[in-house]
């Protein structure tokens, strides 16, 4: 997280972080993400790095899970963050802010997770299983396709 500190409003980094789900150690499940990264009240980080290893981040003010039954939540504090085509495995340096466009910040169920939105499409997805995801231009944060390609592989997912 050290190297993320340019990116991060100054808050974030003054406070304690702490690894609560990832891929390696809990598996691929959407459902154990709810679970393990339930923080209420708590900023989140999702960290992201497809096959190709293009890292994507996704900040938000508040965590955004276990659901209940699908629905949407989050504020206009989160953002989108892409690392540079040229450099895949370099952190993010592309921040895509909430547009005021829409509300449609985060959205899941059991099956889907849904960050950003606006005319059908997703700023970023992931499935069920956490193995595929993808990523379209949205109105909700101005956001450009995350990824080479608008659907992906997921190698690593972190939640801090």
């Amino acid at each position: 997280l050290p190297q993320l500190g340019p990116h991060l409003p100054p808050r974030l980094m003054e406070q304690p972080w702490s690894l609560l789900y990832c891929t390696r150690r809990d598996g691929f499940s959407l459902l154990t993400l709810y679970r393990c990264g339930a923080q209420p009240g708590r900023p989140a980080l999702l960290l992201i790095r497809d096959t190709e290893a293009q890292v994507f981040l996704r900040r938000s003010r508040t965590w955004w899970g276990p659901p209940a039954v699908p629905h949407r939540t989050g504020t206009g504090m989160g953002t989108l963050c892409p690392s540079p085509r040229s450099q895949p495995t370099a952190v993010p340096t592309q921040v895509f802010r909430w547009t005021g466009r829409n509300n449609f910040f985060v959205k899941g169920d059991a099956d889907l997770l849904m960050v950003g939105g606006g005319s059908g499409r997703f700023g970023l997805w992931l499935d069920g299983d956490l193995h595929h995801g993808g990523s379209h231009p949205c109105e909700t944060f101005g956001n450009e396709t995350l990824s080479p390609r608008e659907e992906f592989c997921v190698q690593d997912l972190e939640v801090w």
